[in-house]
């Protein structure tokens, strides 16, 4: 695994917020990588795994998830708190440029700063993430985020994503599951084996209305010029492919790749998307 360190930082509303640090040139811009709704920094182990030495890597973990604490007031788990929160962290690190890889959410994050800044953002990588979420993917997640539960072992866990996430990984071994499972999951004081997330980030999705937010086609504006690929699992219920097709339409330099027999979302090692990501930091040093 790669070394990385632990940094932290303050949110606006004082919240002490976690992020891993892995160590990489600095004559190129760094990776922030951001997350999916219940994930965190381990989400991004296997691309680190690849890239950290040859790249900096920066992976914060939102409010309410892992090390950061949890917010007082659970209505701040939004898409704009989170990027406000990420303002300071590039603040804070003094990062004016750089590389955004999101997963889910943390697509959308990549949009919202984007288009809150333009050009700043050179190179980006939406992971099975759109201006347009499907109904039945969001229908979903609203099922399950929040749910809570424990397990006895990390075996029991990892048995238990696998009886509920069988259609999205349907390829995936015991020892993929379990390898998710220590991504997703933690080690209480009371030795139960816990999501590692603060359940309430499920309240604002159940508000009326709460699953809906800004019109995200005109963030991709932002990201008109600049090399961006676009990430799709070939079985994803949230991101369909009439809508990654214009969303590459509206991209002068967006390159689409599908990651067969996956849902949402691709964990980024699969052969297809490590060799997307590839081209795309290859594209980002050619313009720089």
């Amino acid at each position: 695994m790669a070394d990385y360190k632990d940094g932290y930082w303050w949110s606006n509303d004082g919240l002490r917020l976690h992020y891993r640090d892995y160590a990489g040139p600095s004559d190129r811009p760094p990776i922030l990588c951001f997350h999916g709704l219940t994930r965190n920094a381990r989400d991004f182990e296997a691309v680190a795994n690849r890239l950290a030495g040859e790249w900096r890597l920066i992976c914060p973990e939102m409010r309410g998830r892992a090390e950061s604490a949890y917010a007082k007031d659970p209505m701040t788990y939004v898409p704009l708190t989170y990027a406000q929160d990420i303002e300071r962290l590039l603040t804070d690190l003094a990062v004016d440029r750089f590389i955004a890889f999101g997963t889910s959410l943390g697509g959308i994050l990549t949009l919202l700063l984007a288009a809150t800044r333009p050009g700043r953002i050179m190179g980006a990588l939406l992971n099975d993430i759109g201006p347009v979420i499907e109904q039945v993917g969001l229908d979903r997640i609203k099922g399950y985020v929040g749910s809570g539960g424990s397990y006895p072992t990390w075996v029991h866990a990892a048995r238990g994503l696998a009886e509920n996430s069988a259609d999205i990984y349907p390829r995936y071994t015991l020892e993929d599951w379990l390898g998710m499972a220590k991504r997703l999951y933690r080690l209480t004081s009371g030795g139960r084996i816990v999501l590692d997330y603060d359940m309430r980030i499920a309240e604002p999705l159940r508000m009326p209305g709460g699953e809906a937010g800004v019109d995200l086609w005109p963030t991709l504006e932002a990201l008109k010029d600049v090399p961006v690929l676009l990430v799709r699992g070939q079985r994803s219920d949230l991101l369909s492919e009439a809508t990654v097709q214009h969303m590459a339409q509206r991209l002068n330099r967006a390159e689409v790749v599908t990651v067969p027999g996956v849902g949402h979302a691709p964990v980024l090692d699969e052969p297809q998307a490590v060799a997307g990501i590839d081209r795309l930091l290859q594209r980002v040093l050619q313009d720089a």
